[in-house]
């Protein structure tokens, strides 16, 4: 019998059920990447992390990340959720207000703040580029956006680890309102090597958020995540490639999920440099050990 130690959590969120769920695997030492994929598999998380003891000079632990289909280079919430279990099983410490992580894109760093229930955890995230800025009635868009007025910034490919298609609505209550059409989504996400279709909207005052976001995956999987810090992060990019960020100071809020049964919340920042941070709170949900050997 193997024992390790097991968590779920719930990621963006202040409380649970509201975030994006994940699950942890401490003590990750001997499993190959056969049985890592068959626990992913399992669990039927979105993602699932392994921690490992760091081998590079400055990281506090190293993680792996996969899906229920693949191992994934970087995603948001998995690096977020991994510090904050890393961080109370007391396997590192924060310096300096930051920790940092050895995974499959290097070493990033993440920011800490506060503590207890009310800390969060913030993770740099790769620079994301230009790929491509579509026109006005790209037939490559136009049914995945079909009856979706456009907002003021043009749709754009932008590549941050994964590559989105991300495209502005004209109103939070036409976004929050629309239905995917999933085959134009999923042809869109197969003949562009996307992942799919990000549409965000400006918040209407007063609902103490910023902006609305929606993330259509078109493919392997046909779902609306319900919370991608790694999307957000590569919206920021754009939004900071525009000079068009909300909120202020480089700092906005995120409401993402209440259209799929959640209502998560992210926190982002583009500090001075022009990185971008994406990050939130962290609720753990399940504590225990899984027996896999």
């Amino acid at each position: 019998m193997t024992l390790r130690r097991y968590l779920q959590l719930d990621v963006f969120a202040d409380r649970p059920g509201a975030g994006n769920p994940l699950a942890v695997v401490l003590d990750a030492n001997g499993l190959d990447d056969a049985r890592m994929q068959a626990i992913a598999r399992w669990t039927r998380l979105p993602e699932t992390t392994f921690v490992f003891p760091p081998t590079q000079p400055g990281a506090a632990y190293r993680v792996r990340m996969f899906s229920p289909r693949r191992e994934v280079p970087f995603a948001g919430h998995p690096s977020v959720g991994t510090a904050h279990v890393v961080l109370e099983a007391g396997l590192a410490q924060a310096v300096e207000g930051h920790v940092v992580q050895e995974g499959a894109v290097g070493l990033l760093p993440l920011a800490v703040e506060g503590e207890g229930s009310a800390r969060t955890i913030s993770v740099r995230t790769p620079r994301a580029r230009v790929v491509e800025i579509a026109e006005a009635g790209d037939a490559r868009l136009a049914a995945a956006l079909a009856g979706l007025a456009p907002g003021a910034l043009p749709s754009a490919l932008m590549d941050g680890g994964r590559r989105w298609w991300l495209a502005e609505v004209a109103s939070e209550a036409a976004l929050r309102g629309a239905t995917p059409d999933w085959d134009a989504i999923a042809q869109l996400a197969d003949s562009t090597e996307t992942m799919g279709l990000c549409a965000f909207a400006r918040a209407d005052a007063g609902n103490g958020y910023d902006l609305v976001v929606r993330a259509f995956v078109g493919a392997p999987a046909r779902f609306e995540d319900a919370a991608s810090g790694a999307a957000n992060a590569t919206l920021a990019a754009w939004l900071k490639h525009n000079d068009a960020l909300p909120g202020r100071d480089g700092r906005y809020t995120v409401s993402q999920g209440r259209e799929v049964g959640f209502d998560a919340r992210l926190q982002l920042r583009v500090d001075e440099d022009g990185e971008v941070w994406s990050g939130g709170q962290v609720c753990n949900v399940v504590r225990g050990t899984i027996d896999w050997a």
